[in-house]
């Protein structure tokens, strides 16, 4: 069986895909997912649903939205309800925001709107991708120029990189056209803290009213939910927008029933596990200490350079040689632990982003690399 399954001409490159692939397979270090796993009781509900895959889900995503609604908001939640609406993984989200941004530009006489993403060198390119097939011209994120669409990945995926919500927030005013659209993507956000919440634009009501009400200027918090609940698999995502009525426009644009079942239920009973959320934030940056330790010990890796917040699920680690790197994903693979190379998808030939796991598989990757 062939492991080229991306078709290059159509789709952007991405991990976790090799395991399949490998026969002495251990872990998987190519995706961000949480070293934890995905939660038992989740996936005992999502598994639980599939004896009931004879029936349509629920055309209105509840009360999984709901469910996730309370946990974004807590008491506030009913407020902010009408805005959030839930998809097939944040794919389908970014695309239905970009296609209608789209179409209001071209109302507006703009035949081709300006495309830019965040200020890092690279970042998840799903956005990029999207907006490149909806006619959108692309501009270099170093280019000073305001943008019709902005799309910031933050924390950014692969680099690390992050801006807190003030200066996010001034990015954002400093970078977007009157009457713009802005997507930025928190998928990552949730491994900040227990009190990420006060840090995200998840909590900035008032600043994307005023966006809206003064600018014309439109933006959308996208989350992909596989990623801190290690359920990729499933396809879940969700994104909050300015108004009410952006979120019934985007729904118009939705296909029916794109949450499945399982997915529906998965939500619901997920987002009541505080103790696996608080497992992750007590241990999450511990053991991505431990990696950068474990790796910064091999005699190849005097040179190497370890880029990221201390939060977050992985590490984009800089080998400052082209041959080191793709050598160093050769012999990931080969020992079971495949970890994702820079150059497919970010062109960065120098670099591999490796997740961060438990102690266990970082020896099997580390044993791997000692031969570098």
């Amino acid at each position: 069986m062939s492991n080229n399954v991306w078709d290059t001409k159509t789709q952007t490159f991405h991990g976790g895909q090799e395991h399949r692939f490998i026969e002495n397979f251990v872990e998987d270090f190519s995706v961000t997912t949480n070293y934890l796993g995905t939660p038992e009781k989740a996936l005992e509900a999502a598994k639980e649903a599939i004896n009931d895959i004879h029936h349509y889900p629920a055309a209105n995503q509840e009360p999984a939205k709901t469910c996730l609604a309370q946990f974004l908001w807590g008491e506030d939640y009913a407020q902010h309800h009408p805005r959030l609406l839930m998809g097939n993984g944040a794919s389908e989200l970014i695309d239905l925001v970009v296609r209608k941004a789209l179409l209001s530009f071209m109302q507006k006489g703009i035949t081709q709107p300006t495309w830019k993403g965040s200020p890092w060198d690279v970042q998840y390119r799903e956005y990029q991708r999207s907006a490149e097939t909806n006619g959108f011209k692309i501009l270099d994120p170093s280019n000073t120029e305001r943008a019709d669409m902005l799309c910031i990945v933050n924390p950014c995926n692969p680099t690390g990189d992050y801006f807190s919500v003030e200066p996010l927030r001034e990015w954002i005013r400093n970078n977007v056209k009157q009457g713009g659209c802005v997507i930025v993507d928190e998928s990552m956000q949730p491994w900040h803290s227990f009190d990420f919440r006060s840090d995200s634009l998840i909590s900035e009501h008032d600043y994307a009213r005023e966006m809206w009400t003064e600018n014309q200027v439109s933006v959308h918090v996208m989350h992909s939910w596989t990623k801190i609940w290690s359920c990729t698999g499933l396809r879940i995502g969700s994104v909050i927008c300015p108004t009410a009525e952006h979120c019934e426009a985007l729904r118009k644009i939705q296909v029916p029933w794109s949450v499945n079942g399982p997915a529906l239920k998965f939500v619901e009973a997920v987002v009541q596990d505080s103790e696996y959320l608080k497992e992750t934030w007590e241990n999450t940056s511990r053991l991505r200490s431990y990696l950068i330790q474990q790796l910064s010990n091999l005699d190849a890796s005097k040179d190497w350079v370890y880029h990221g917040k201390s939060f977050l699920s992985w590490v984009w680690v800089d080998m400052k040689s082209k041959e080191v790197a793709s050598k160093a994903v050769d012999l990931a693979r080969e020992a079971g632990v495949p970890v994702r190379s820079g150059k497919p998808g970010y062109g960065c030939d120098t670099f591999v982003r490796v997740a961060v796991r438990k102690e266990e598989p970082v020896q099997v990757l580390v044993n791997a690399w000692k031969a570098l």
